[in-house]
């Protein structure tokens, strides 16, 4: 590999010749070698693209910054946009907990890859655009990061999650209705209990997803405070007047959606409870999903030694060894997802409880989980919806067996007979291996056409 030299503060660093970033980049990428996984989010090195145009904007706009740097460094955030230099952002989420090492990573890609836009050959001589007194102007990491992260995390929510959570709701919601007519047998602790309808029991899912859904939307306001503006600790050094309100007013242009100044920039650099609060929302989420997915494959279980009252696709076969095997896979697919969630969340918990005087200190891991969560939950719904809900239908026949098999039908009878008189009923038809009605005529408590009147389950739900 060819080299060319870049220098910082430090001295001089060795960069790959055919690499935008600088020596700041090269130090983390070098000093950070930590797993296999965890880049930054591209997801973050958007946001941040958006953000340096904005700042760029908005400098140019106060007068602190020419209309020629301006405009370059509009140009390259651009390029980083259209994704033309994904590959220019190699940093993972394991280095400083500020992220400044990515906040600089983007600042050197967009000062060098200006430099070759004016025609310069890299390492050779100064950048006409500086990465910290041009691109970082007005700015700091702490700042940076901290609004990259909420722009990210609003944007993948809104465009991404919420829609996705949004179709799957409704493909439950459109099963409850063309399953209101469909009588089974409820259950409790595992144990039959009293009729319900497959509509009722599809209905709570729906109710869970609508809940899930209006704590998601609720945390959007906080989450769309933006701290820049705050610079290093808050209080805005180095940071022109008006700077935050035309930022954000360019990044509102850029995106459409509603980000703030934040209402207390101290808050906002120092912690990250809008990360912590959103994604407990998404854990939420994750929990009420991991019930849904549960049900659904153990209604679906057998298809002759479990329950089997519902049908599901049957989209792979499920065994090498068991031939005609099929698998709840989507639901274990869901199920898998919902606990990485719940995983992510304590990570952040503990995250968001690390920050130190004015500066959190785990804002990569913050925003990797996050965006993994807020990712893998969209995408899960939609395969769930597609490949599993969609096909859900009745297997009647069982349905019917369980609802005429069910010793809780005896329920009905209470008001009637009484408790007491009623529990025999059943625990005799149980001892017994008979029918509720049997016993009721056998013990003298009811006629036939008593125990036919009252005991009706379409008329217990």
């Amino acid at each position: 590999m060819i080299f060319r030299t870049e220098r910082d503060t430090l001295g001089e660093v060795q960069v790959p010749v055919d690499k935008y970033w600088g020596a700041q980049t090269e130090r983390s990428r070098n000093n950070f070698k930590i797993g296999l996984e965890g880049s930054m989010p591209m997801e973050i090195i958007y946001a941040f693209a958006l953000l340096k145009k904005a700042a760029a904007h908005a400098n140019f706009e106060l007068g602190f910054l020419s209309k020629k740097k301006k405009d370059f460094i509009s140009l390259v955030c651009e390029e980083i946009l259209e994704g033309k230099l994904d590959d220019q952002f190699p940093l993972v989420i394991w280095q400083t907990g500020s992220g400044t090492h990515s906040n600089m990573n983007v600042n050197e890609v967009i000062s060098n890859r200006s430099k070759v836009l004016m025609g310069e050959k890299l390492g050779k001589s100064k950048s006409f655009i500086h990465p910290n007194d041009d691109v970082n102007k007005s700015q700091s990491s702490n700042d940076t990061y901290s609004t990259a992260m909420h722009i990210a995390s609003y944007k993948k929510l809104v465009e991404k999650t919420i829609p996705s959570l949004e179709k799957l709701r409704n493909t439950l919601e459109k099963k409850s209705h063309s399953f209101k007519n469909v009588v089974k047998i409820g259950r409790t602790h595992l144990m039959d209990a009293v009729p319900i309808t497959l509509g009722q029991e599809f209905s709570g899912y729906v109710s869970q997803m609508n809940h899930g859904l209006n704590s998601i939307k609720k945390t959007l306001d906080h989450l769309s405070e933006l701290a820049i503006g705050g610079t290093a600790v808050g209080t805005g050094l180095n940071s022109p007047k008006g700077y935050d309100f035309k930022v954000i007013d360019y990044i509102y242009q850029y995106t459409g959606l509603p980000f703030k100044v934040a209402d207390n920039k101290f808050e906002s650099i120092a912690s990250h409870d809008a990360i912590v609060e959103s994604h407990a929302s998404l854990k939420q989420m994750a929990v009420s999903l991991m019930k849904i997915s549960n049900d659904i494959r153990f209604l679906a279980s057998g298809p002759r030694s479990g329950i089997g009252e519902i049908f599901i696709p049957e989209n792979e076969p499920g065994s090498s060894i068991m031939p005609g095997k099929i698998n709840p896979t989507q639901c274990e697919a869901l199920m898998m997802v919902c606990t990485q969630i719940i995983g992510n969340d304590m990570a952040i918990s503990i995250a968001g409880a690390s920050g130190n005087y004015e500066l959190n200190v785990s804002k990569p891991l913050m925003a990797y989980n996050f965006l993994q969560s807020a990712q893998l939950l969209s995408d899960a719904s939609i395969s769930f919806s597609n490949l599993c809900v969609q096909g859900i239908t009745p297997n009647h026949a069982r349905i019917q067996e369980l609802l005429d098999r069910s010793l809780m039908l005896v329920t009905a009878l209470n008001t009637s007979i009484g408790y007491e008189k009623s529990a025999k009923i059943a625990r005799c038809a149980y001892v017994n291996n008979t029918t509720l009605k049997e016993e009721a005529i056998r013990l003298g408590y009811l006629t036939i056409e008593e125990f036919d009147k009252l005991v009706k389950p379409d008329k217990m739900i």
